[in-house]
């Protein structure tokens, strides 16, 4: 199925699969690190997380097949946990839209591919994108932990 993957170190919870387009993902250890954080704030224990990062025609073939959704997306989160403290899940990223956000959103598309990352995160702590509200809530903490990464890579 994958023509490209890696499965980082086997201590490490946090692995990423590559359908056919790469992508520069670098610092693994300190987002893996980071990410781990954002679930331990939320005092969520994060037993298992697959990003599995694909093109817009394979994330539509899931949205079809799992949502009925006959639509592109950026990111699609399958939440597999048995409850609400032991997060296990699959989140999915369209490239393919991470690039076409960041151009219509006039950002990069490093800074685009980690709001994706962040966002499916935030909704297995809890955070919904449903309402005007809910989205202006899930944009913030977005945007917290956008800087806060960024000032983390700095600092480095």
């Amino acid at each position: 199925m994958f023509t490209n993957f890696e499965i980082m170190q086997q201590q490490s919870k946090i692995y990423f699969f590559f359908e056919s387009k790469k992508v520069d993902l670098r610092n693994r250890h300190q987002l893996r690190s980071f990410i781990n954080s954002i679930f331990r704030k939320h005092k969520k224990k994060l037993t298992s997380l697959n990003y599995i990062f694909c093109s817009d025609q394979y994330l539509l073939e899931i949205n079809k097949t799992y949502l009925s959704h006959n639509y592109h997306t950026d990111i699609i989160t399958f939440d597999l946990s048995e409850n609400t403290q032991d997060i296990q899940a699959e989140i999915y990223i369209s490239i393919d839209r991470v690039r076409d956000n960041a151009k219509t959103l006039k950002t990069t598309v490093k800074e685009e591919l980690h709001r994706v990352i962040f966002h499916g995160v935030l909704h297995l702590c809890g955070y919904k994108d449903k309402t005007k509200s809910s989205q202006a809530e899930m944009r913030k903490a977005e945007d917290y932990y956008l800087q806060k990464y960024s000032a983390l890579l700095r600092s480095t």
